[in-house]
């Protein structure tokens, strides 16, 4: 035996391709499948599995699993965990009167059906017919669908057929009632029915799912043309006045905050609408329908009905994008615009300090002479008292003489001495 060291996600990764396998459904069957939105009740979404195993007698579900199969009798309970939600499949087979009065649900605990953690999002009843009870599409929809205007194809290259109205049906264990398909096994088998009735189911699933963001696109229309309006009201003020320029730059600060917090509320929602709306095309083309004689095939349908939601979605999506470029440049030119103003005023205030500067250099040469002329008048003073006193003393000197021939000498030293101490401190 070769051993070698495996990458610890090698098992797993393997049996992703093996996940959520679709189950084989002989016919006559009833199908029920409920999915539940929650946000962060993941553990409380396996403990209500855990539990119905239990009551139902089926073995528990491993730690960490997220689908589930089990079989108990003629009731098969499929089990899958998702990012946001819940999947509930159970299968009733064998034959009936009326499927839609008395269905799987009927064999489940009601307690435990009225305690599911999580908001309903899609409950459907469906119902798996054999070839010999194909009836005209005007006479199911008669019986099963109020006489609603019908959905529906060949599906499997024309080995079966489907029906549904996607409407919400009265129901005795839902206020709001169940959306309904009838599908016919004209030569699928049970592999194939089991394959076609999980990707109705998840078509239905992931319509409901992306249609979640439609409500937040439209709320955000709303928000994005107030935000559009304010926006406009301030270029056009940037573009009359420029004494408020600051204030200006607040309020684009303000509608810059208001536009980012519109798209963190719907970035999730609207690239999970994108990519479940991918999941029904998906499911769709697998179906590999065939139009019938005036009935819309799913494809169609969803083109013409679930399209234009997601558009909506996109185009919000894409005025937030361009709500947040017009705010970017808005505020670049706006903050340029302040700059520009700060450095003229900058200048301005440089300018003054260098008048000023040369006003004091001038006025300090003013002073510096006046000092020389002070000293000068001092010293000489005290020059013609020294001559004086030795004039008194016996000496022939003529002080007045003296005195006069001593100022510009003195006047020359004192300048002199001033200078190179202002040398000096300059150095």
């Amino acid at each position: 035996m070769i051993t070698l060291k495996t990458h610890p996600l090698r098992r797993s990764l393997n049996d992703e391709a093996h996940a959520r396998p679709p189950v084989a459904i002989p016919s006559p069957a009833r199908l029920t499948t409920l999915t539940l939105f929650f946000d962060e009740a993941e553990a409380e979404q396996r403990a209500a599995m855990q539990e119905l195993a239990a009551r139902l007698g089926l073995p528990r579900p491993e730690a960490g699993q997220v689908h589930y199969t089990g079989v108990a009798g003629d009731l098969t309970v499929r089990w899958a965990l998702h990012t946001e939600f819940a999947r509930y499949s159970f299968v009733l087979s064998g034959d009936f009167v009326e499927p839609f009065e008395r269905t799987a649900l009927d064999r489940l605990p009601g307690d435990w059906l009225s305690q599911l953690p999580g908001e309903l999002m899609v409950a459907t009843h469906a119902v798996l017919l054999p070839a010999e009870q194909e009836a005209p599409a005007a006479e199911i929809a008669q019986r099963w669908f109020g006489g609603h205007d019908l959905i529906g194809a060949e599906i499997g290259d024309g080995n079966g057929v489907a029906y549904t109205d996607l409407r919400l049906h009265p129901d005795a264990r839902l206020a709001e009632g169940f959306s309904r398909f009838v599908l016919i096994d004209r030569a699928m088998g049970p592999s194939q029915s089991g394959r076609m009735v999980q990707r109705l189911f998840e078509m239905e699933t992931y319509r409901l799912l992306a249609l979640l963001a439609l409500p937040e696109a439209k709320r955000q229309m709303r928000e994005l043309d107030r935000l559009g309006t304010q926006l406009r009201s301030v270029t056009l003020r940037m573009a009359q006045e420029q004494e408020h320029d600051a204030s200006m730059l607040d309020e684009l600060t303000d509608l810059s905050a208001q536009a980012e917090q519109l798209i963190a509320q719907s970035q999730y929602r609207f690239a999970a609408a994108r990519a479940y709306y991918q999941l029904v095309g998906r499911r769709i083309s697998e179906l590999r329908e065939h139009r019938l004689s005036g009935l819309q095939p799913f494809h169609e349908f969803m083109e013409r009905r679930l399209g234009p939601a997601m558009e909506t979605c996109a185009t919000a999506a894409r005025r937030q994008e361009r709500l947040m470029t017009r705010l970017q440049r808005s505020t670049a030119l706006l903050r340029t615009r302040v700059e520009v103003l700060h450095e003229a005023q900058n200048r301005a205030l440089l300018a003054s300090m260098d008048r000023r500067a040369a006003l004091q250099l001038r006025l300090q040469e003013t002073v510096e002479g006046l000092s020389v002329g002070v000293l000068t008048y001092y010293a000489v003073g005290l020059l013609g008292y020294l001559f004086k006193a030795g004039k008194a003393a016996g000496l022939h000197l003529e002080v007045e003489l003296l005195t006069g021939l001593s100022i510009p000498l003195v006047a020359l030293s004192v300048w002199l001495g001033m200078r190179r101490v202002k040398r000096g401190l300059q150095h």
